[in-house]
């Protein structure tokens, strides 16, 4: 066997931004996630870690999941580097891009969950994992008589939650390394099941006369499940808006859930977004949905009956068809509670204390718990511990195995 390097070229104390690198002797390399920081501005566009060397080629740059802090400087590699991701993961980050930047060229190719594929002398195996990105993966690679795991992002807690418990009752043998988030450390983020989140979603559309605005990611499938199950059992109908249909028109042929045209799902035909997506040359995704559609102005009739997506693009065109809210509504933060101190969170907050409709937040996770994090360190018992995603990792060592803690830019040798 020989030396292996792994380095943390960013989010060795930070949550997000994640770039990693394993290296052999003979100079392979193999590069987890390039993830755009999360504390940079939209307005800015960050840069790769400086650390990172452009100049050589890589066998393979390995996107854990489809969320920007893992994949949002992808553009800036070299278009020589081979990429690799779930394959809805793929069609997500080109979906988002598309909509939200400029479209993303470069090819990407795809693995299957357990699978093993070669990347030069790398053995690597992609573990679908469960976390609040849909087609989130754990990933194991060996190399040179070395097994390392990347824990990607993920949590104990959502619908897919069997897939860490079965991983944790068989663990990988002999593990030199585990990369490891750590972005609950410190913080008291809800943590409950997405089934408990669901009866929450009952109870409170039981118990609100009038509608029931909810802001929540479009690509956070499992809150998109639980709110169509709660509107199910209530009687109510979900209403999202066109870039949420897309969405889960596009992934319906990978995982049972709500699709355009089911009883209690109405797709919002927005002017602003309709007009978004004419600017995009998408005409044909509003043309598909017209006939799932609602307009918003229905929703300013027989309130009771509606639970509606919220986000600050449509606010204006919600206000402008009569929909503005009152205290008969109730509006839901389904999001981290921290976004409601940023722009959009804000604007959205501040609408809704316009019109005195009252608030709730009902959330959970993301990300494992500090104790669920203990936990898997400690069935998985690497050799190494290397700590990534979090920023409270100095503050609580204790429970966690064989840590070595990294700055950025910095390695270890296993």
């Amino acid at each position: 066997m020989s030396d292996v390097r792994i380095t943390i070229h960013r989010a060795a104390s930070e949550i997000g931004g994640n770039c990693i690198e394993i290296t052999t002797e003979d100079g392979a390399r193999l590069i987890l996630d390039v993830g755009r920081p999360l504390d940079v501005p939209e307005s800015l566009e960050p840069q790769l870690p400086a650390s990172l060397d452009l100049s050589k080629p890589v066998e393979g740059v390995l996107l854990s999941h489809p969320h920007q802090d893992h994949y949002g400087l992808l553009q800036q590699l070299p278009t020589s580097w081979p990429v690799f991701s779930g394959d809805a993961a793929a069609k997500l980050i080109r979906l988002t891009s598309e909509i939200i930047h400029e479209p993303i060229t470069r090819s990407i190719s795809t693995w299957l969950s357990g699978s093993p594929f070669p990347a030069g002398p790398f053995r690597i195996t992609p573990l679908l994992t469960d976390h609040s990105a849909f087609d989130a993966y754990m990933i194991q690679i060996e190399v040179a008589g070395k097994k390392i795991l990347y824990s990607g992002d993920f949590r104990t807690h959502g619908r897919k939650k069997a897939l860490v418990e079965r991983l944790m009752a068989s663990p990988p043998e002999n593990l030199d390394a585990l990369i490891m988030e750590g972005t609950n450390l410190g913080s008291d983020k809800p943590c409950i099941s997405e089934s408990t989140l669901e009866e929450q979603f009952v109870d409170l559309f039981q118990k609100t006369a009038g509608r029931v605005f909810v802001a929540w990611s479009a690509q956070n499938l499992d809150r998109t499940v639980s709110l169509y199950r709660a509107c199910k059992k209530t009687g109510r109908t979900l209403v999202v808006d066109l870039y949420t249909a897309e969405v889960l028109e596009m992934l319906g042929e990978h995982a049972k859930i709500p699709q355009p045209g089911w009883p209690n799902l109405k797709v919002v035909i927005t002017s602003r977004l309709a007009e978004f997506y004419r600017r995009k040359g998408r005409e044909d995704v509003t043309e598909r949905m017209v006939a799932h559609g609602i307009s918003a102005q229905r929703l300013a009739e027989t309130p009771g009956r509606w639970v509606v997506m919220t986000r600050g693009s449509l606010l204006g065109d919600y206000e402008r068809k009569g929909v503005a809210p009152n205290a008969s509504d109730v509006w839901v933060w389904s999001m981290w509670r921290g976004y409601l101190e940023k722009t959009p969170g804000q604007g959205v907050k501040a609408w809704f204390d316009s019109f005195g409709a009252p608030s709730a937040h009902l959330h959970t996770s993301g990300h494992a718990s500090t104790a669920d994090l203990k936990e898997f360190a400690q069935k998985m018992n690497p050799k190494v511990l290397l700590p990534v995603h979090g920023t409270a990792w100095t503050l609580g060592m204790d429970g966690f195995p064989n840590i070595a803690k990294l700055e950025d830019g910095h390695f270890v040798t296993i």
